[in-house]
């Protein structure tokens, strides 16, 4: 590991975002994703806002923290994780 942390690093283990299962965002199964966020997301004592609104914004925060870099395939999977975690919460799927 280098030196210095990679922001994105430090802003998961310092802020109020959630604490997540190791290695979720690898999983190939969105709905193994989402159902871990919202576990995260409920349980989390570090979050300030709503479990839903937590746990998407934690995804988000990874799609885009990977930008580009993101190969098509896990962007596919991450964005089926979103319509995923909305049915999980009861949150209407959005077009």
């Amino acid at each position: 590991m280098t030196a210095k942390k990679k922001w994105s690093a430090e802003v998961t283990e310092h802020s109020d975002a959630m604490n997540l299962e190791e290695h979720i965002f690898e999983s190939g199964d969105a709905k193994k994703i989402a159902a871990s966020l919202k576990r995260s997301a409920e349980h989390s004592d570090r979050r300030k806002a709503e479990p839903f609104q937590s746990a998407m914004s934690m995804l988000n925060f990874y799609i885009n923290r990977a930008g580009k870099n993101l190969p098509q395939e896990r962007r596919k999977v991450l964005e089926e994780a979103k319509d995923e975690l909305r049915a999980a919460f009861g949150r209407p799927k959005q077009d």
